[in-house]
């Protein structure tokens, strides 16, 4: 368990008051004259993510007065692990549903947060008080689970390439008992071309990550991660500006995984299997080329006009051996396009699948965990854009188009349509700090996407 909760503790708890800014004046109309009086002192106004500290008459702290834009403001309470004091705190929100208080602690839990393999952490003394009011295993759990994606996204490509990544994979799979294999070199040149196309310019060679967990006779569920560790563009290189976060670009392959650890973790019965196609894609004398022809596992022939558009390439693979499989449904997690971010903003993801009813069950257990969320089209005449003279299409579009569709529509290709399909394109990166975001990776779906798998499966 996190150290940021305690189940039970023999000192006395703060108390923690959480106030909207339109009930202020209902509330402080209810206090003592010194409440009051320390209300107006500080000039505490409840707005959101504003704090007060109530101090009793003989100078200790009495309570923390928190500022809320709604009831529903979970990331307010991530101000106050780092600001308060060492002690042991209680939320006390009578008007709080069991939901709001479950998210209240995730945003304290998220407070918590540092990324601390090179830089010393600096300790947070306040701890939160989880009675049985709270499902504290499946709080810890879900933060637990964000940190993990949150450490892998914020990890240097020297120190997280394909091996280590799979390395990771192993070790999770350790950890919950399921089954790892990776495959390589000549098995993966063979029998998966376009990750090993994609990935043979980089010195540390490109490799396929497949995990399985659960009972064999549960419903398959397979998750597809885009495990690119640094994407240079390959010879379309990159600006300076647009490779800079470029570690970034295997947040799906630590989304797959986060959420995997939440589903193993809760034993959901489900024959889960994480596919994560794991490369760099470098510059060298081996790199991909522009107007190279790559014939997929899936036998399609892809002709290459742009060596930047490399996720769509190695996550075909990766989906054709998923549908091999024949599961019931297969959700993909990629970093794949700008365009998405352009459409929707770094905090928002964008969501594809031609299932009305999947997308539907998505959102409002997306909704619900208070992630955002937006369904995109995959608008079929956009394959227009794809086509190609001598090849059976084109992994991008030469001319302005829409990027974030079309890539979705690439992966479409590789999906069985019998299967249920959904594709999660996000930023997965906090460009500055906000609270309980703190700038670097962010783990985006992972709460909703696992409430929409309990809700089907469970």
């Amino acid at each position: 368990m996190l150290n940021c909760f305690v189940l039970s503790t023999q000192a006395p708890a703060i108390l923690i008051d959480p106030i909207c800014q339109t009930d202020l004046a209902k509330w402080v109309a209810m206090q003592s004259v010194r409440i009051k009086n320390l209300v107006l002192a500080n000039d505490f106004s409840a707005e959101p993510n504003t704090f007060c500290l109530v101090i009793d008459q003989n100078g200790q702290l009495e309570k923390v007065l928190l500022g809320l834009a709604t009831n529903d403001d979970f990331l307010a309470f991530a101000v106050l692990p780092k600001i308060l004091p060492a002690g042991f705190y209680r939320i006390d929100a009578p008007g709080f549903s069991s939901k709001q208080l479950e998210h209240a602690a995730i945003g304290w839990g998220m407070g918590n947060y540092q990324f601390t393999k090179y830089k010393k952490s600096k300790e947070f003394a306040a701890k939160l008080l989880c009675d049985e009011n709270y499902d504290l295993n499946k709080i810890n759990t879900g933060v637990e689970s964000i940190f993990f994606v949150r450490d892998l996204i914020n990890m240097p490509a020297s120190d997280l390439y394909p091996e280590k990544l799979a390395e990771v994979a192993e070790n999770l799979a350790k950890e919950f008992g399921a089954e790892f294999n990776k495959v390589t070199g000549e098995e993966l040149r063979k029998n998966f071309p376009t990750i090993y196309a994609v990935g043979r310019g980089s010195e540390k060679q490109p490799l396929l990550i497949d995990l399985r967990y659960g009972d064999v006779n549960a419903p398959k569920v397979v998750l597809v991660g885009k495990g690119v560790c640094f994407d240079s563009g390959g010879l379309q290189l990159k600006t300076a500006s647009g490779m800079l976060l470029m570690k970034k670009d295997m947040a799906g392959a630590a989304h797959a995984m986060g959420l995997a650890r939440m589903i193993m973790a809760a034993k959901l019965p489900i024959n889960l299997r994480v596919i994560i196609p794991a490369v760099e894609n470098l510059v060298s004398r081996d790199s991909l080329k522009p107007g190279d022809i790559i014939t997929t596992r899936k036998g399609l022939n892809v002709e290459i006009t742009n060596t930047d558009a490399e996720g769509r390439l190695i996550l075909a693979d990766a989906l054709t051996l998923a549908c091999e499989w024949k599961p019931k449904l297969i959700l993909d997690f990629v970093t794949l396009t700008t365009a998405a971010r352009i459409a929707l903003g770094p905090d928002i993801v964008a969501l594809f699948t031609e299932d009305h009813q999947l997308a539907q069950d998505i959102i409002a257990a997306m909704t619900k965990e208070q992630e955002p969320v937006w369904r995109l089209p995959l608008h079929q005449p956009y394959l227009e854009f794809l086509k190609s003279e001598i090849a059976d299409f084109k992994n991008s579009a030469t001319v302005e188009s829409p990027g974030a569709t079309i890539a979705a529509l690439v992966l479409e290709r590789f999906v069985t349509p019998e299967i249920k399909w959904a594709h999660f394109d996000m930023t997965a990166y906090n460009v500055k700090s906000k609270p309980g975001k703190p700038e670097g990776g962010e783990a985006m779906c992972l709460k909703g996407v696992f409430e929409y798998l309990k809700n089907k499966f469970l």
